[in-house]
């Protein structure tokens, strides 16, 4: 990869999710954050192959890119995100955050922040936008939608997958939506779209963007189907 070195980048002004989900709706297209999930192939990708996936979400249609950086139980790295930010696109990194010097890690776009790790969200909002990155952060529950929404939180993920039973219910977006949706805040929805189906269903729930990991995995060429629903 160009030129990354985890750990030596400086904050800065960061790549607008909200922006580019927008403009991919001006167009008549689904805004997808598309992810780089290396665990589906039970292995950890090379650098070719992120940059090979990044490269494919970004010609068909993506408005950002999600990548996995947990090493041990994701088989993810900090590099891959240096390597999706080469396409131009907003990139979230997504790994369990407990603490302030995980921030300082790597540059990305922005940040995923899980409600259910119980950790100081309005400290760690702050802190992730004190270094260039916007927090999106996860919930799963009602009671958990509710704590953030007391915190000034603009992008929210409801997450269809219990992170406890690992089931996955589109039903969760459907019920916690409308709150969020009251809220103003930008809204994506997480986990369990593997059809077009899916796709409009969590569309017409209000899902603002839909982030989308196993499906395109598998076949990263279906995003350029998906996104025109």
């Amino acid at each position: 990869m160009r030129g990354f070195q985890a750990g030596t980048w400086k904050p800065g002004k960061s790549r607008d999710l909200v922006a580019s989900a927008y403009s991919m709706r001006a167009k008549g297209k689904t805004p997808i954050i598309a992810e780089i999930k290396p665990k589906i192939f039970g292995r950890p990708m090379s650098p070719e192959e992120v940059a090979g996936y990044a490269n494919l979400y970004a010609e068909n249609g993506a408005c950002a890119i999600s990548v996995l950086t947990e090493p041990t139980h994701f088989m993810g790295s900090l590099e891959n995100v240096g390597i999706a930010r080469e396409t131009g696109l907003p990139v979230l990194r997504k790994d369990f955050i407990f603490d302030e010097s995980q921030f300082r890690e790597v540059q990305a776009d922005l940040v995923l922040l899980i409600a259910s790790l119980d950790t100081d969200l309005v400290r760690f909002i702050d802190h992730a936008r004190s270094q260039g990155m916007e927090p999106m952060v996860e919930v799963h529950t009602m009671e958990e939608l509710d704590s953030v929404l007391k915190t000034n939180a603009k992008i929210i993920g409801i997450n269809n997958r219990n992170l406890k039973t690992l089931q996955v219910d589109l039903g969760t977006f459907e019920r916690l939506a409308p709150v969020a949706k009251d809220a103003s805040v930008f809204l994506v929805a997480e986990s369990g779209v593997h059809s077009r189906e899916d796709a409009r269903r969590m569309i017409d729930a209000g899902a603002d963007a839909l982030l989308v990991g196993t499906a395109l995995m598998e076949r990263p060429e279906w995003l350029g189907d998906l996104n025109r629903l």
